[in-house]
């Protein structure tokens, strides 16, 4: 085998046989012979945009080899139970993990699987009804299921991430993921791939099920023995998994009230931005039009802001190009803001979280709720967005340099947000240090991005579910809860996680250290 670097043109690098042409052109393929790519990357830093491949030359068919679970005829149906509590990423690799350790999963999901999801997503959209067990947050695959399915992480822990993306390819991903820069699954593909999954687990024995709130935690004498469900059955187990996301906020005061040690956590706040998809193209690409190779351009934005001597970043997050804003409220009385792309992100539109760090000395209203503190105030914005936009799912905005000069736009461009927007002063809405370090950095902004800061260009309010405004203590080494034996606090919703990926990382993790610890009482 013989690996080639290469910089190409977009039509070379993105089209199939025009790649292959290229390469017997330059003779690095002869006939007999196949290739397979191992890297490619966009680069826009010149007036030429290339694509940067190392591509492999092979004498035989290339063959992907996933990881060894899926090849062996598991079992657990009458193994020891290990209970995991939520069905995202970190729940259902976890389940895998406890699968190929012997360990029967119980997965208990308070929403439902993807395909029933669907019709509570479709009622927040249209008519603006907010199931609070199931929609874009909760649910069969967790929030990534119907919020984008980016696979970027900044992990270093190569192997992991490989073993994550065989297990995703095992379950019907494109092996695309393997090699992009920006690795990306599409919302529209996720579902399928999620019920792959759980097909596997169920198959080797394990359980899901759906409908499924934990409403209680079962301690005794410093250790979790299992939990209770809102049905009033309980569930024992080897120990619990707690892989519940970002947003189970009846979770963290549970943890609250049953004495289980919690903590406040920073967190970012801010708003989503969305630009038409070909203006963010026409800035990335030096061109008007990127044409039919070239996907979708994105970008990542940063700055620091230092107002009466505080130092706090503004920055993109989970930018969505050719997406769609979606309405992603937990309850009613709220209303949140979230991005997803379809796998082909044909959308006209990009949109990106524009957020502002926060940090518990910055929430000095709030601390009298303790260790929920950062929750608390996180719930008081989303608030006041559904005020703002007439206590509906509609959502408060703002045209983005209007929103600088703090005047109210008279009218709004289009947008991909269902539901629809309401032209307010979202300085009235976003807490005062938030707007006004916001304000700052999209004028920054605009000159790292030349065409970026523009009345083109709107707000949509708000973006709070960046990451867990708690975290679960944990021991460093064992995962394990630094109180309470047994429980293993786990991925976003815990606080040590950010995306599908190291969320999957984490579970996998924790179960693996489930294994190790009890392992011994099967």
């Amino acid at each position: 085998m013989s690996e080639y670097d290469l910089k190409v043109s977009p039509e070379i690098g993105f089209g199939e046989q025009e790649l292959e042409d290229y390469l017997k052109k330059k003779k690095l393929l002869h006939d007999g012979q196949y290739f397979q790519i191992i890297r490619r990357s966009i680069d826009a830093r010149q007036q030429n945009v290339k694509v940067n491949m190392r591509v492999a030359i092979l004498d035989a068919p290339p063959e992907v080899e996933y990881v060894e679970y899926f090849r062996k005829d598991h079992k657990v149906g009458d193994a020891a139970p290990v209970i995991i509590v939520g069905a995202g990423p970190a729940g259902l690799f976890a389940a895998l993990n406890a699968i190929e350790g012997g360990l029967k999963p119980i997965i208990f999901e308070r929403g439902k699987d993807v395909r029933s999801r669907r019709r509570d997503i479709a009622a927040i959209n249209k008519e603006h009804i907010v199931n609070p067990e199931s929609n874009y947050c909760f649910g069969e695959g967790g929030a990534g299921t119907y919020s984008d399915g980016k696979l970027y992480t900044r992990s270093k822990k190569r192997g992991s991430v490989r073993r994550v993306f065989e297990i995703l390819v095992a379950h019907g991903a494109t092996e695309e993921i393997f090699f992009e820069s920006h690795p990306h699954i599409g919302t529209n593909k996720l579902p399928q791939i999620v019920t792959a999954m759980r097909e596997t687990i169920e198959q080797a024995g394990g359980e899901i099920h759906f409908d499924s709130k934990v409403t209680d935690f079962l301690v005794s004498k410093g250790e979790m023995e299992g939990v209770q469900l809102s049905d009033g059955s309980v569930h024992k187990g080897l120990a619990v998994v707690l892989a519940t996301g970002h947003s189970a906020r009846d979770i963290f005061r549970l943890c609250q009230e049953k004495k289980i040690k919690i903590e406040a956590k920073p967190f970012a706040l801010g708003v989503r931005i969305e630009h038409p998809q070909q203006l963010i193209d026409s800035i990335q690409y030096h061109c008007d039009a990127r044409g039919e190779f070239l996907p979708a351009s994105s970008y990542s934005l940063a700055a620091r802001t230092d107002i009466k001597r505080v130092e706090r970043g503004v920055f993109s997050f989970c930018m969505c190009p050719g997406g769609f804003i979606v309405p992603a409220a937990t309850s009613p009385g709220e209303v949140v803001v979230n991005g997803m792309s379809p796998s082909r992100r044909d959308s006209k539109f990009a949109n990106s979280g524009i957020v502002v760090a926060v940090e518990i000395a910055d929430l000095p209203d709030f601390h009298q709720y303790g260790e929920l503190a950062a929750m608390e105030f996180q719930a008081s914005v989303e608030k006041a967005a559904w005020t703002a936009g007439g206590q509906t799912q509609t959502a408060p905005a703002q045209r983005m340099t209007d929103f600088v000069k703090k005047r109210v736009s008279s009218s709004l461009p289009e947008t991909s947000y269902q539901p629809g927007l309401a032209s307010v002063d979202m300085g009235e809405v976003l807490p005062n240090f938030i707007a006004s370090r916001m304000r700052h950095g999209l004028k920054v902004f605009g000159k790292k991005m030349h065409g970026y800061y523009t009345n083109e260009a709107q707000i949509v309010g708000v973006e709070s579910r960046t990451s867990s405004p708690v975290r679960i203590p944990r021991d460093k080494e064992t995962c394990e809860h630094v109180e309470v034996k047994r429980l293993f606090p786990c991925a976003e919703g815990a606080g040590y996680a950010g995306g599908i990926v190291s969320a999957a990382m984490d579970g996998e993790r924790c179960m693996g250290e489930v294994l190790r610890i009890y392992g011994g009482r099967i």
